[in-house]
């Protein structure tokens, strides 16, 4: 028979046995956590920096904490809704602004999560007549929002309530919204730095298709038939001849003596749209001024890179702030 004293005690001392070694392990991590934590907060702010701002979140500053504010940016007419991603710290920070694509599906937030980490503020925005902003969409527009987003970081007033120092500025394109920074840092001038990522010369697409009746249907039917959920204003027809009236101003190679001075960062993918911005790299290294390209193996969003595009932007930013 089984002794059933002997079995309840000998479950006993094994449920002691564990729940002592759970105790321990749970010391053994809490004691860790706050190790780490102090070792963390007593590192000199230089060897801080050099933490990867990918996986590892900046201790608070409650004097002055990372926060999200809303803002609305004036463009003539209208006003664009946008949102300030703020670093920790007083500040002045130097500041990114992105441009997205169109329509606008991927808005590419991961990079401007990881770049406030760097300390960086990062300003992102829908363009008139997009995503519930005021006013109506249009290439005429997006030129002019570019320029007008760029203005409203280095407004006095801006730059003092949000700590943002209004001679650091980098733009950043992505897709249509290299064709905004580009045309944006030409016209205004003084930027810091100019990201493209898998950025669309627009002006120079249309040009190349209205050579024959089938590559211009093509080319109205790929890149707005299918986009005109979120646009307000517009036609893919309208869209497409306003970048016939306007090419020889808008495409990049227009954009090449404005941009010598600017140092620019191009990462292209496997979407088609590499040789546009390889072709701008070459043509600014041509004009005298410092180019890093880099290519990415995946497809227009960057869907299996999105770690190693955060990585390369952080990157390139650390280098251009020093």
């Amino acid at each position: 028979m089984v002794n059933l004293d002997r079995l309840s005690g000998g479950l006993s001392w094994i449920q002691l046995w564990f729940s002592s070694r759970e105790k321990i392990i749970l010391s053994i991590r809490f004691a860790t956590m706050i190790c780490g934590a102090v070792l963390f907060a007593g590192l000199p702010a230089m060897v801080r920096a050099e933490i990867d701002p990918l996986f590892t979140d900046p201790p608070r500053d409650t004097a002055h904490p990372a926060r999200m504010e809303v803002v609305h940016i004036p463009s003539h007419d209208a006003r664009m809704n946008g949102v300030l991603y703020l670093a920790a710290g007083a500040g002045p920070h130097p500041t990114l602004v992105f441009f997205h694509g169109l329509p606008g599906n991927e808005q590419n937030l991961d990079l401007a999560q990881g770049v406030r980490r760097l300390g960086w503020n990062v300003l992102t925005l829908h363009y008139r007549g997009s995503w519930g902003s005021s006013g109506t969409y249009s290439y005429s527009h997006l030129v002019e929002d570019g320029v007008a987003a760029l203005e409203f970081v280095r407004d006095t007033g801006t730059a003092s309530q949000f700590g943002i120092d209004p001679r650091r500025i980098v733009l950043v394109g992505y897709s249509t919204g290299g064709f905004v920074a580009v045309n944006a840092a030409a016209s205004a001038g003084g930027v810091a730095g100019l990201v493209l990522i898998s950025a669309t010369d627009d002006a120079a697409e249309a040009e190349t298709a209205r050579r024959s009746p089938e590559s211009w249907r093509k080319f109205v039917a790929e890149n707005y038939s299918d986009s005109m959920e979120t646009l307000t204003g517009c036609t893919p027809e309208g869209l497409a001849n306003e970048l016939l009236a306007h090419g020889n101003v808008w495409s990049f190679a227009a954009a090449v003596p404005a941009l010598k001075t600017v140092p620019v960062f191009v990462i292209t993918a496997d979407d088609g749209f590499a040789p546009e911005g390889e072709a701008l790299a070459h043509s600014v290294q041509a004009a005298g001024d410092t180019v890093r390209v880099i290519h990415m193996g995946t497809d227009h969003a960057y869907s299996d890179h999105r770690i190693a595009l955060q990585r390369a932007v952080a990157d390139w930013l650390r280098a251009a702030a020093n």
